[in-house]
């Protein structure tokens, strides 16, 4: 098929409306799961679902969130699928259990598992485990490559691995893998720094391990709370990156997403600004409000939002009460592909972060 557009302009992208989850909704649907028969795979679990993202059942258009809940003495049975996840538990605590590494949690810590990674979880405590997880699996489902294993076998890594640690076996997948050198060579055409590089380094890259991390809300609220100090003339955001470093230069938690923690003291109104990363907070104290393309969307703590489609002009601001907000935004991705335009201020130029160049603020060293 062939769809002449000789001579047309691009379409320019319509811009998605915010949406609001509220935390009785949440609740409700909390209560809902747990008054549910437990399953044979130990997932109770509900899709948050924004159907203008279409295929994928996401809540931004690259991205999928669930809520999870656990009762007490409960787990799920392993699983693993080829997307990545950031997890954020909002009421509870438990343990995960991702390729062999145990993870302790508590209420609002954050943990990604990397993707192929088997994992499960469990509520080890006495009170409801409620978790959001935030995935790329809605990408890959509109391009129907989101693979799932229900049951797996044990892989030459996680456990498995661990185990033949113990036996002094290696493995082909340990970390510090190497691609063996192929005789025939990467080489430079010219001198014009484009290389061919043969099928036999192709299928046999270098791996960056991804490790699961493990961000606990007391160590990141000690740090975040320092943040006050700024006061209301700073220009920026009072944020942290939960930061994973096999990353890089794309500044990740995964390499889909970033997972940011911000304190935003009572009184403050951010500049506005706009990037093609989606961005979703969730509020979990205080309430403020947002403007997103000229109207305003009120929220408070418990709610989630998808607070900035993607290059929607936006900016938030906090009533009287200090806000304590997770972001979920798909801005690696967009590094990965030079796709990521961003404007922090709306009266100068633009940038595509990681291509061309970058931003400051006023804050002063030390």
């Amino acid at each position: 098929m062939f769809i002449d557009r000789t001579g047309l302009p691009y379409e320019q992208p319509k811009l998605q409306k915010p949406l609001i989850v509220s935390k009785e909704e949440i609740e409700a649907e909390v209560e809902r799961l747990a008054s549910l028969p437990a399953p044979l795979n130990g997932r109770r679990m509900s899709i948050i679902c924004n159907p203008a993202t279409g295929v994928g059942n996401g809540f931004a258009p690259g991205t999928g969130i669930t809520l999870s809940v656990l009762r007490p003495g409960e787990r799920t049975k392993p699983i693993r699928h080829n997307s990545s996840q950031v997890n954020f538990c909002i009421r509870g605590g438990g343990t995960a259990f991702v390729d062999g590494q145990q993870i302790r949690y508590s209420q609002y810590d954050t943990w990604n598992t990397p993707s192929w990674a088997t994992y499960e979880h469990t509520n080890d405590t006495d009170e409801l485990q409620v978790r959001l997880t935030y995935s790329n699996a809605p990408l890959l489902e509109k391009m129907n490559v989101h693979i799932v294993e229900e049951e797996p076998k044990p892989s030459p890594s996680g456990r498995g691995r661990e185990a033949r640690a113990r036996q002094g076996e290696a493995s082909s997948n340990d970390e510090g893998h190497k691609s063996e050198q192929s005789p025939f060579g990467t080489f430079e055409i010219g001198r014009s720094g484009a290389y061919l590089m043969p099928y036999e380094t192709l299928i046999n890259p270098d791996v960056k391990k991804q490790e699961a991390l493990h961000w606990p809300w007391r160590e990141v609220k000690k740090e975040l709370d320092k943040l006050k100090a700024l006061g209301s003339a700073y220009v920026g955001r009072r944020l942290y990156l939960l930061y994973n470093p096999a990353t890089e230069h794309t500044n990740g938690t995964t390499n889909n997403f970033f997972a940011t923690i911000t304190i935003r003291p009572g009184n403050i109104v951010d500049r506005p600004h706009r990037h093609t990363a989606a961005a979703i907070n969730y509020f979990f104290a205080g309430r403020g409000y947002s403007v997103v393309e000229g109207e305003r969307y009120e929220w408070k703590a418990g709610d989630l939002m998808l607070t900035a489609p993607g290059w929607a002009i936006h900016n938030h601001a906090s009533y009287e009460d200090d806000v304590y907000e997770l972001t979920i935004q798909d801005s690696p991705l967009n590094i990965w592909m030079g796709s990521l335009l961003w404007q922090e201020n709306l009266s100068h130029p633009l940038e595509v972060l990681g291509a061309t160049g970058g931003f400051g603020t006023n804050r002063a060293a030390g």
